[in-house]
């Protein structure tokens, strides 16, 4: 409950304050920065960011892991990609940032059912 509360305090009631998703999450620290030049791309987290906000995010992600199946499908989904705990916790805090984003400015409640859509099954090719 606090940690809702947490979250909704850091993000404010100014609707106009963030143009889209985009800024909130990057606002929050999740979205990842990626920095490209000729031959090298680096994918890496933010250092400048609301360290209130992405606190109560991983608590927020953690939390829904056995509240949501459909958190817990996405998380999952990501640790078979190859991600860590931390990455695929804070991919899952990006997404649900992205829905609360959404629920906010259209003023639609949450559906777990539209939110969390399957991962599609990627098939591999043998090799012969």
């Amino acid at each position: 409950m606090l940690t809702g509360a947490r979250v909704l305090a850091e993000i404010g009631d100014d609707r106009t304050r963030f143009a889209d998703a985009r800024s909130l999450k990057a606002y929050a620290g999740s979205a990842p920065i990626t920095r490209a030049s000729g031959k090298k791309r680096f994918v890496g987290r933010r250092f400048i960011k609301n360290d209130r906000l992405i606190n109560a995010g991983f608590l927020w992600a953690f939390s829904s892991l056995k509240a949501s199946p459909g958190a817990y499908a996405h998380y999952r989904g990501r640790r078979d990609r190859g991600d860590w705990h931390a990455q695929a916790q804070r991919h899952l805090f990006n997404r649900m940032l992205g829905q609360l984003f959404h629920c906010l400015q259209t003023g639609q409640l949450f559906d777990e059912q539209r939110a969390f859509t399957p991962f599609p099954e990627v098939e591999v090719a043998a090799a012969a």
